[in-house]
């Protein structure tokens, strides 16, 4: 697997020709996300499914970690499609890394992938339909796969409210990300919620260092 570090230089070269509004963004994003352990938990080769892609900056990070997957990245918002497909073929990475839009309340093809992975998308669809589309991620993993997602946690108090006052302001006031709604449900929920239908997960802490409280949910499929 390529360093973090020089993928990282890579990842966001790769949007070196868009707006600096968005160049900006993605700096700041890889900066903030805990990208090592996050890329950590997709396990090597076959095909990804990323959920809520935005700009494609974890699609592209996923492929540029592994030659031999193929990742597909969906979101409801074209505008981020198309900046995620630019920097796809910027990258040289166009030929295994493609970006749909898709519908609200799209759901994909249960067993369409290896792996899925969501990451700070649940937040933004309220409590039921967060537990809607784990659901239906969930169902999207093929046997031996893997379901990978990344969302905060509501503990540590100041580093969760520092979370929503910076998601309300990009939902509310900036416009920046398409959502309705500012409500995280916190990962021991969520992974209580996949327990309680009997899958097998793990839940990963990993706010130390980081200004958020991230948290990683990894649910594996038997084969």
């Amino acid at each position: 697997m390529e360093p973090v570090e020089e993928r990282g230089r890579a990842v966001l070269a790769a949007f070196a020709g868009e707006r600096a509004g968005v160049r900006r963004r993605m700096a700041v994003r890889w900066r903030t996300l805990p990208v090592r352990a996050l890329a950590g938990a997709v396990p090597a080769g076959g095909e990804v499914l990323e959920i809520g892609c935005g700009h494609g900056l974890v699609a592209l990070d996923l492929a540029l970690a592994d030659p031999a997957r193929r990742v597909r990245g969906v979101d409801v918002a074209p505008g981020p499609v198309e900046v995620a497909r630019r920097a796809a073929a910027r990258v040289g990475v166009a030929q295994r890394v493609g970006f749909d839009v898709v519908a609200a309340g799209w759901e994909p093809e249960p067993g369409s992938a290896d792996t899925v992975v969501v990451v700070d998308v649940l937040y933004l669809l309220g409590r039921p339909g967060a537990l809607a589309l784990l659901d239906a991620a969930w169902r999207a993993v093929r046997p031996g796969g893997v379901l990978v997602v990344k969302e905060t946690e509501d503990r540590p108090r100041a580093k969760a409210a520092l979370v929503r006052v910076q998601e309300w302001i990009s939902v509310r006031v900036l416009r920046l990300t398409e959502g309705e709604s500012v409500a995280p449900v916190p990962v021991t929920d969520l992974a209580a919620h996949l327990r309680r239908g009997g899958v097998r997960v793990e839940v990963r802490r990993l706010d130390r260092g980081h200004l958020h409280p991230h948290a990683l949910l990894v649910a594996r499929r038997e084969n």
